[in-house]
């Protein structure tokens, strides 16, 4: 672990720069990707994450050799993930995780949930272990859907839930309430959970060019560790709320040697804005002109 980069905040990132609105091609996106895995903030950064729908123009980009760590992302849905994956692991890439929405807003879950569970069943053995994201939106079924997750979880299956934070429609953007209540839900069934979308800040903070009121990476991170100490939904909700950078840094402060409790992390477009933010607040100690 860098000494730069709390472990707190390990693998914090993901590198989704090929997606909107960073929307980088797939060649620059390896390139920059290469440079952040050697950079001295590497430990901040996972996997570089790529649609299942481009997984063939990665041919010729990576070297077997460099055991290049992905994560994909099934855009094309459950059915043609293992084909995905077939030709990810014909070109030597290290695949860390799969993640995919397993419904649209209004629809029930439970049936793309199925499939998925029985797609990561069907997938044991591998080295190294694939985690799985059931994307789960946040309306109709949420609640057994993760009472599913919890319970494959619990008989050792790798799989979590996703829940997206942000988007192009004030919709999906969940209350600060809301998204506490899904943090606490799953610290109640001890299930693990990433995000997607909207979280370009570390504080909570509204779009100039759309109105939209974003969430903030570092309340977020506020609200899962005193999620993670017991605390309520509305005290959760207080600190996904605030904007007050004193008070929404000192619990990573406080916590940053130790491990991150449930949240797995959050893909950026950019991995240098938040890291930019997390150096301006004092959680990271460094600069790019290293």
């Amino acid at each position: 672990m860098s000494t730069q980069v709390p472990r707190l905040l390990a693998g914090l990132v993901d590198d989704a720069a090929v997606f909107p609105p960073g929307s980088a091609t797939l060649p620059d996106a390896v390139a920059a990707h290469r440079e952040h895995r050697a950079s001295w903030y590497a430990d901040l950064v996972g996997p570089l994450l790529v649609p299942a729908s481009a997984v063939d123009a990665l041919t010729g980009l990576t070297d077997p050799a460099e055991d290049f760590v992905v994560g994909l992302i099934g855009d094309t849905g459950p059915a043609r993930l293992p084909a995905a994956l077939g030709r990810l692991d014909a070109a030597g890439l290290v695949v860390r995780q799969v993640e995919v929405a397993v419904a649209r807003r209004g629809e029930d879950p439970q049936p793309g949930l199925a499939e998925l569970l029985r797609l990561a069943a069907a997938d044991p053995g591998r080295e190294p272990a694939v985690h799985w994201y059931a994307e789960l939106p946040l309306t109709f079924g949420l609640t057994a859907a993760l009472d599913t997750l919890a319970e494959a979880r619990a008989t050792g299956l790798p799989i979590a839930a996703k829940f997206r934070t942000g988007g192009l429609a004030a919709e999906l953007f969940p209350t600060p309430v809301e998204l506490a209540a899904v943090i606490c839900a799953c610290r109640d069934r001890a299930l693990p959970f990433k995000l997607t979308a909207g979280l370009h800040h570390a504080l909570r903070q509204i779009d100039p060019e759309t109105g939209f009121t974003h969430h903030g990476f570092g309340n977020v991170l506020a609200a899962t560790l005193a999620a993670a100490d017991d605390a309520e939904v509305d005290a959760v909700a207080a600190l996904l709320a605030d904007t007050d950078p004193l008070r929404v840094v000192e619990p990573a402060r406080s916590a940053r040697d130790t491990d991150r409790p449930l949240w797995i992390g959050f893909g950026s477009c950019s991995v240098r804005e938040p890291l930019t933010d997390l150096i301006r607040l004092g959680l990271v100690n460094g600069g790019f002109d290293r």
